[in-house]
């Protein structure tokens, strides 16, 4: 009799405390730091759909624009270094993430210079392949846009519950998880400035 009341007593306390863990973090602590993850992959992804575009942009341009040849060597050096960046989710640092930014930004402004430079070719802006390139990175940046707000929620969501309690006693027991650095709003802010594609 005595042990079975044991046993229901171990049982109740062991009841009790799950239910006070699931409801302190212990599920979404890890899913949020998956759906982190997940953000990361589509903005990547994104960017990469960008600089898989510019080199058909940059081969267009030239055929109508041969004297631009400083702003177009721009363009192929900022997506060279672009694309040699790369932000690692499950080792992100603020560092990594500036310097991520930074590449990213650098491709934007050359390729805003060279919306600038499009300006002064009619023909060129008249080219039925360069619109649809046109067409295709305006679409690309909006997604970007998108895919880099998503990530940047997902981070404060997470963070949120690293840090705040009741979540952030179960991460101090169970995780260790460290807050992740989140975009810098210099950087974003000229991300944001990308460059202007309509028509």
């Amino acid at each position: 009799m005595m042990r079975s009341n044991l046993r229901t007593a171990c049982l109740g306390v062991l009841i009790v405390s799950l239910s006070l863990v699931s409801g302190c973090g212990w599920r979404a602590i890890p899913q949020s730091k998956n759906e982190v993850e997940a953000q990361v992959s589509e903005v990547t992804n994104q960017y990469k759909r960008r600089a898989d575009l510019i080199p058909n942009l940059v081969s267009v341009v030239k055929g109508y624009a041969k004297h631009e040849s400083s702003t177009l060597e721009a363009v192929i050096s900022a997506r060279a270094k672009a694309t040699q960046v790369a932000i690692d989710p499950t080792k992100m640092t603020a560092e990594k993430l500036q310097e991520y930014q930074q590449a990213q930004g650098s491709l934007s402004s050359a390729l805003g210079r060279l919306m600038v430079v499009i300006e002064r070719y009619p023909d060129l802006k008249a080219d039925r392949n360069f619109r649809e390139l046109q067409a295709q990175l305006e679409g690309v940046e909006n997604r970007i846009t998108v895919a880099r707000q998503r990530h940047i929620e997902a981070i404060k969501n997470f963070n949120n519950l690293v840090t705040v309690p009741p979540e952030s006693w179960t991460n101090s027991i169970f995780y260790h998880f460290e807050k992740m650095p989140q975009w810098s709003v210099e950087n974003a802010k000229s991300l944001e400035e990308a460059p202007k594609v309509e028509m």
